[in-house]
């Protein structure tokens, strides 16, 4: 599918409907891979709106030296952790503060059926660096090999290996404490 949308938004008299394709394939994982660092729906809906026009305008610029959906995926991963920056200072908000404030959303956003075991995983998340969070979103939900973070990121594969290696082990010892 990649290669059909890059092979349309190549030329100039397809590039509407290649366009509408990339959205189709990607949006949904786009929306929950900013979903997982902002955590609030409506905040999501809007960054996702924002990663797709900043898609769009760039489309001359993908050079499919890279992956597409490598390409997206760091377009929403800068903008995600733009919005986190701007956000806590904003309100100037200490990092604890705004932890905090996403917790509650984290809290009032899950079903009352919600899991605790997710709930912890997902509060002590929230204890990590953006950076590391979103480290740690990629590989553990997302599946993603650590070339391919690598591309998004712009991170080594071996810092990136380091980066999860300690979220991972912040987590556990965020679970572990009580």
């Amino acid at each position: 599918m990649e290669d059909q949308i890059i092979e349309k938004i190549a030329h100039e008299e397809t590039r509407n409907y290649g366009f509408n394709l990339l959205v189709r394939e990607y949006q949904e994982r786009i929306y929950w891979h900013v979903r997982k660092m902002v955590i609030d729906h409506d905040d999501a809906d809007d960054l996702v709106q924002e990663i797709f026009v900043k898609v769009w305008k760039n489309l001359s610029k993908f050079r499919a030296d890279s992956k597409l959906y490598t390409w997206v995926y760091r377009i929403a991963t800068n903008e995600c952790l733009n919005f986190l920056k701007k956000k806590k200072r904003r309100f100037f908000m200490p990092i604890h503060d705004l932890e905090g404030e996403l917790a509650e959303k984290l809290t009032s956003s899950l079903e009352p059926t919600g899991d605790e075991v997710q709930m912890k995983l997902n509060k002590a998340l929230l204890k990590l660096p953006d950076k590391q969070r979103m480290v740690f979103n990629m590989k553990y939900y997302d599946e993603m090999k650590f070339s391919d973070i690598s591309e998004i990121t712009g991170t080594s594969v071996g810092a990136l290996k380091a980066s999860y290696h300690h979220a991972v082990k912040k987590i556990e010892d965020f679970i572990n404490s009580d």
